[in-house]
């Protein structure tokens, strides 16, 4: 089995290198992790290793073909969902990658904007909601357009700390580990700051209030109900 999902890391499958750095820039400035393979191999190497809400999957790679890394994924029942980015449109091709496990298909040259709603979309239907805008008692966040607001006002809160407080609004109610928060903060490129989960909840108590993250040893940190 893989391990557990990582509700909002990304893992990007591409081989062109220009492509490649412009959606993961801007997947990372719509405020998720974004892991980057330019091989299919490697990419499997890290499905393998690691969890992901979402794959991003090119089908014309250079060693394996996209569709086997599709049923890689499936043959460990991985619950990732996956999103084809290709730029073979013909209709054949769509019907073989949706009937080997993808979710979605997105054709080149790619708008960042729609593979960014695309991705939203593909995580609303894993947290089974019907919209972006989430409320738990007067605290609200709007996923799409990465706002926080208090009783309706607005709340400025930095990068990380809007990366946090999405991860446990989305699981509002659960407890989510240290480890998992860092996950969804940092890709495999980047050192773990060993205390910025911390820093990010202490930050988000004294905009929020106290008892807007509940905290238990052993558990993690949880928005309540």
């Amino acid at each position: 089995m893989p391990p557990e999902r990582v509700i909002s890391r990304l893992l990007l499958v591409e081989d062109d290198p220009s492509l490649g750095s412009a959606l993961r820039r801007a997947l990372e400035a719509a405020g998720h992790a974004v892991d980057w393979a330019t091989r299919g191999e490697d990419g499997i190497a890290l499905i393998e290793a690691e969890a992901y809400g979402v794959v991003l999957l090119d089908l014309g790679l250079p060693d394996v073909d996209g569709l086997e890394v599709i049923r890689a994924i499936r043959s460990l029942r991985h619950t990732a969902r996956i999103i084809i980015i290709t730029a073979q449109d013909r209709t054949s091709q769509r019907i073989r990658g949706l009937d080997a496990g993808a979710d979605d298909y997105l054709v080149k040259p790619v708008d960042v904007d729609e593979l960014a709603a695309r991705v939203r979309a593909q995580l609303r239907r894993a947290d089974r909601r019907a919209t972006d805008l989430l409320t738990v008692r007067d605290i609200a966040i709007d996923l799409a357009g990465q706002t926080v607001a208090l009783n309706g006002e607005p709340v400025a809160i930095t990068a990380k700390e809007y990366k946090v407080l999405a991860l446990l609004m989305r699981r509002a109610g659960q407890f989510i580990t240290k480890s998992q928060i860092e996950a969804a903060l940092y890709d495999n490129e980047r050192l773990i700051e060993s205390n910025t989960v911390e820093v990010a909840v202490s930050s988000l108590r004294r905009k929020l209030g106290r008892e807007a993250i509940v905290t238990a040893r052993g558990l993690g940190y949880m928005v309540a109900r």
